[in-house]
């Protein structure tokens, strides 16, 4: 016995419908003689008589009447099965930026829903969020305020927070409190746009002093020098989160309240793409796993968390 065809199922379909091999032939754009013989083959291989034919009548057998909703169901299953494929060839993977922070456990979440191509330019969390509302990627793990998100036609999910600490000069470790720690301002509002907004609002909310600068010393040796400069607890950014510390300086912990960055999954308001749905869907909840809110937690944008004196 020979192999059955998809075609051959189709033209049994086509004769099944028409009870006309001329007729089926014209439908199928082939010769009549081929499609003839294309069906005896059929016959042969399944070893059954489909059907009745003389020169003016053809009729279904009992048994190619039994066939043919199978025939028609693995045509379906076959074009559903060409559309799939056809989807997951053209597939282009989701682009994803960030800045310094990414979740640990974003390939296990998104490995099952999504290819996931991690970009390898690590830019400032504006121009991150740029880049998605232009297309040049379709997520990105950054912070930028609601505002701006409503500007550029996003939105986002919180997926993450970093705690952010003090560093002093000396052996001091004990905790600062919020409001008697410096923050630094940086001059330059195009690299350091995000961190210029939350840290204005940190400081209308906590009362901290406010140090502005023009070096870029948000972060890198420069903000080590501003600390041994200024001698006081300056607020360390994310971007210093990882950043081993001189033998000279102490990390300190801030409280009253404790102060977080929020990181966001952000992407365009109007994304439709199954692929970019299905990875931001991943991750649930907006705060699941944060931890938050604590009784003492700040985030940008009014919350979680009291400000205690």
């Amino acid at each position: 016995m020979g192999g059955v065809e998809l075609r051959q199922l189709r033209y049994f379909v086509a004769v099944a419908e028409e009870l006309n091999f001329g007729r089926a032939a014209s439908r199928l754009l082939i010769a009549g003689p081929s499609l003839s013989q294309q069906i005896k083959a059929l016959e042969r291989d399944l070893g059954v008589v489909l059907f009745d034919r003389d020169r003016r009548s053809v009729a279904l057998t009992p048994v190619g009447t039994a066939l043919l909703p199978h025939a028609r169901s693995l045509l379906e299953r076959a074009e559903d099965l060409r559309r799939r494929a056809g989807r997951l060839s053209s597939a282009q993977p989701v682009r994803v930026g960030y800045v310094n922070w990414w979740p640990p456990d974003f390939s296990a979440r998104t490995s099952a829903v999504a290819t996931v191509h991690v970009d390898a330019w690590v830019a400032p969390s504006h121009t991150q969020a740029a880049r998605v509302a232009d297309g040049s990627l379709d997520l990105a793990v950054c912070w930028v305020p609601d505002a701006e998100l409503e500007r550029l036609g996003l939105v986002a999910r919180t997926i993450g927070a970093d705690r952010l600490f003090a560093v002093s000069a000396g052996a001091a470790s004990g905790p600062v409190r919020a409001r008697d720690a410096v923050v630094l301002l940086d001059e330059d509002v195009i690299s350091w746009a995000s961190w210029n907004v939350y840290a204005e609002e940190l400081v209308r909310v906590t009362g901290a002093e406010v140090e502005r600068i023009s070096d870029s010393g948000v972060t890198g040796p420069a903000f080590f020098d501003h600390v041994r400069r200024l001698g006081r607890p300056v607020l360390n950014s994310p971007k210093g989160q990882t950043v081993p510390l001189p033998a000279d300086l102490t990390r300190r912990p801030v409280v009253s309240p404790e102060v977080h960055w929020p990181w966001l999954l952000v992407r365009r308001a109007d994304e439709t793409r199954g692929a970019v749905l299905a990875v931001v869907d991943a991750f649930g909840d907006a705060a699941e796993g944060l931890g938050l809110p604590r009784p003492d937690a700040w985030l940008p944008g009014g919350g979680p968390g009291p400000i205690r004196p």
